[in-house]
């Protein structure tokens, strides 16, 4: 595969800078979406070494013989080992003093003291964690187009699940139904299991579709996203089966306009934390601080849940490239719950919606 078609090449090089920075030699890459970001591969069982000297390593075991050569551009030299590890760390220079970086976040306390035996004496071992995430959170334009193209498959699939109605079916069938859909138009799978909760049930962020039938006259929140070459997407709305409560409507109505002023502010500059608080502000004043509980988004790439985080605790400043949710939601115990979330790409001037689906309140029957 020739570097022209391939962004691995430019990927590498900004590993290696960011290494530079930290004053690392090189760097052990053993968690999978890293390692997929950084080289294309797509197998279940890799690692990579990157050095500012230059080196290009990759090490998988003999299943992926062929799939690696099809895969990784020439540059990446190519290993064979039966154990990750040893593969990895012959992969080092065998003579003076090094720091080596590795993924302190994600390696296990095992694995640690199996490395920390296997290097030669004058590598000093340094904790690395997010030396790859953060670059992640800038996506490149082959990841954005194949972020939108799961956006648009996901939206596509629930507008024809939704052809099937809503009341009268259980959550659980209407969760089957999307996950198969997704598939079926061409989903490697699903970003997580959908969210499928109606009335009271909605009040749990993170409710699990049941088989109980969805009422007419609710509220019912759907969670869902696709995953598609790679990459994943993430999108809520809550519908209407019918006539509602006069309170499901105001706070469905709350929801969508903190969404909406959020989404204004949605820019590169701003930290996560100061776009939160815009949506917050706004359902606090309204009485439901203690009704939204989580964070206004999060970032979305390889993985469902990655950097940047917008809450409180959102600290980076968004940037353009960047791909994140915007998700705020009232749960009242009891009664109701209301989502509304898109998933949304920084630009240079403000942002772009991938989520197609209308936010007016729909009903479906």
């Amino acid at each position: 595969m020739s570097a022209t078609t391939n962004p691995t090449t430019a990927r590498a090089d900004r590993v290696a800078d960011a290494l530079r920075e930290r004053d690392l030699h090189a760097l052990l890459v053993t968690d999978l979406p890293n390692v997929r970001w950084l080289t294309g591969f797509t197998g279940s069982n890799a690692a990579a070494v990157v050095a500012t000297d230059g080196t290009r390593r990759f090490v998988t075991d003999f299943r992926y013989l062929t799939q690696a050569a099809d895969q990784l551009d020439d540059f990446w030299a190519r290993e064979i080992s039966t154990d990750l590890l040893e593969g990895v760390v012959k992969q080092l220079p065998d003579e003076g003093d090094l720091r080596v970086g590795f993924d302190d976040a994600n390696m296990s306390v095992r694995d640690h003291g199996k490395l920390t035996r296997l290097l030669r004496d004058g590598i000093e071992l340094v904790a690395a964690g997010g030396a790859i995430e953060d670059l992640r959170v800038v996506k490149d334009p082959e990841e954005l187009d194949k972020i939108r193209a799961a956006a648009k498959l996901a939206d596509e699939a629930l507008s024809d699940v939704l052809t099937r109605g809503l009341a009268g079916r259980t959550e659980r069938d209407v969760a089957l139904d999307l996950e198969f859909t997704m598939r079926r138009m061409g989903a490697e799978g699903v970003s997580f299991p959908p969210i499928v909760a109606s009335g009271a049930h909605g009040a749990l962020p993170h409710a699990e579709p049941r088989d109980v039938e969805i009422p007419e006259g609710t509220l019912v929140v759907v969670d869902w996203g696709a995953q598609l070459d790679g990459y994943a997407s993430d999108c809520t709305r809550t519908f209407a089966t019918g006539e509602l409560d006069p309170r499901d409507r105001e706070v469905y109505e709350l929801v969508r306009h903190a969404q909406e002023e959020a989404l204004e502010a949605l820019r590169p500059g701003p930290t996560g934390r100061e776009v939160d608080a815009i949506a917050r502000e706004i359902i606090d004043a309204a009485g439901h601080a203690e009704h939204f509980g989580h964070g206004l988004g999060h970032g979305v790439g390889l993985e469902v849940h990655e950097g940047p985080r917008l809450s409180r605790q959102g600290e980076t400043a968004l940037a353009a490239g960047m791909v994140v949710t915007v998700e705020p939601g009232v749960y009242v115990p009891g009664e109701h719950g209301v989502r509304i979330e898109d998933l949304v790409v920084v630009t240079s001037d403000g942002c772009d919606i991938l989520s197609s689906l209308p936010k007016s309140l729909t009903v479906v029957g």
